[in-house]
């Protein structure tokens, strides 16, 4: 008689067999290829609530309990401000996936909510400031966020319509405000297409953008309605029309750079120009 699994049980299931492939290939190819975890490595898994946070801490969860080599883990949440029901569904889906999280509370809503300027821009600054200063207060070397294939695409499609620059979303990077400190996107090759796939069949619900801001406003690239990030999904979903592969291309493009074709460039925030007079070359601000 063949043992019944649990809730948990059937949706590290789901991870290994119906969606190896969309899943849990595309994860561990990143880790390897990308070199993203090291023997001894303490991650903070950073949880917003999110479907993407939560796919990534079980993911995670998963390959520490196959790994060929030793790596610490800690589920960090930051309540940044959350109604009791968001609050709530973190907390009832963390004991669904048998997730152990360390809840620390903040009053980034509050203080994001009364900017009168950007109060998205704010809100994203301060959760990263706050989250890299837990995680190193906790020992932790590293912070994994849960930016995956589509917001790699949509960052660099975004960087140049609105930004007026040519700029990606690395696999991982060095902070420059918390020594020893690294963050990493163990998500870079998983296709947002396939993490809901996965959220519907496992029938699981999870938080949206929890801002307060976004709850009278959709501005918010997480709250739909007139942001530039959903603007640039909707232009995307519409391009594949014509060449399903156009994702890929644009993925495949920020790996193979031609940098010897650029009139410009910057590293590290110092611009370099191959134009005696780049100064005076001025490109209109996108509108708002």
């Amino acid at each position: 008689m063949s043992r019944e699994l649990t809730p948990c049980q059937w949706i590290e299931r789901s991870i290994h067999k119906k969606y190896r492939k969309q899943l849990w290939r595309p994860f561990t190819y990143a880790i390897k290829h990308y070199e993203l975890i090291q023997p001894g490595d303490k991650i903070a898994v950073c949880i917003s609530g999110g479907k993407d946070s939560m796919l990534l801490a079980k993911l995670m969860q998963l390959l520490q309990r196959h790994s060929d080599f030793p790596f610490e883990l800690v589920y960090l949440v930051m309540d940044p401000g959350y109604n009791p029901i968001n609050r709530q569904k973190i907390e009832s889906n963390a004991a669904l996936l048998e997730i152990p999280i360390t809840i620390f509370e903040t009053n980034i809503f509050q203080v994001a909510n009364n900017s009168d300027t950007s109060p998205c821009y704010l809100c994203a600054r301060m959760r990263r400031g706050h989250l890299y200063s837990k995680a190193k207060e906790l020992g932790c070397n590293k912070i994994a966020l849960g930016h995956h294939f589509s917001d790699v695409i949509e960052t660099t499609v975004m960087g140049m319509f609105f930004g007026s620059q040519l700029q990606a979303m690395l696999p991982k990077l060095h902070s420059t405000n918390f020594e020893g400190m690294e963050l990493i996107r163990p998500l870079y090759c998983v296709h947002e297409d396939d993490i809901l796939a996965w959220r519907r069949y496992n029938d699981l619900e999870f938080i949206q953008c929890a801002c307060r801001f976004t709850e009278n406003c959709s501005i918010c690239d997480n709250g739909g309605g007139g942001s530039k990030r959903q603007e640039v999904k909707v232009l995307i979903r519409r391009l594949k029309r014509d060449n399903p592969n156009i994702e890929k291309s644009i993925f495949n493009s920020i790996h193979a750079v031609s940098l010897d074709t650029m009139v410009g460039y910057k590293t590290h925030g110092v611009r370099h120009s191959f134009l005696e007079h780049y100064d005076d070359v001025s490109v209109d601000d996108p509108e708002d």
